[in-house]
């Protein structure tokens, strides 16, 4: 089972997030800011990490810096927000981020591209 590890601070898109995912087979831990979510990253080597960019104690694109920089194992990283300014966009991508999706996301199109992500990473 693969593991993902959820950041999100809005409990409603967590919550309906989580559900989705769990539905479709995988194993997922969430939590609702950055620095959490470093430190579940480092603990539990999740295969995915899904990350809001506004979140409480440790931004998004910290997560992606601190996710690229915690082990040899290529974990992928997705980062989705509300803010779809090209800036951010690029600098999430320039740390490491393997993909971006902008809010508000379809839950079929966020499945599609965790899949995605998931299978590139199984054929290295």
């Amino acid at each position: 089972m693969q593991k993902v590890l959820l950041i999100e601070d809005d409990v409603l898109i967590r919550k309906t997030v989580e559900s989705k995912l769990r539905k479709e087979g995988f194993e997922l831990t969430s939590c609702s800011d950055g620095r959490e979510g470093i430190e579940k990253a480092k603990s539990e080597l999740p295969d995915i990490v899904l990350t809001d960019v506004m979140l409480p104690y440790a931004s998004g694109l910290e997560v992606v810096t601190a996710v690229k920089s915690i082990t040899d194992k290529a974990i992928k990283v997705i980062v989705f927000s509300s803010l779809g300014q090209e800036q951010t966009v690029s600098e999430a991508f320039n740390l490491g981020a393997d993909d971006y999706i902008t809010k508000p996301f379809s839950l079929s199109e966020l499945s599609i591209r965790i899949k995605k992500q998931l299978a590139t990473s199984n054929q290295k």
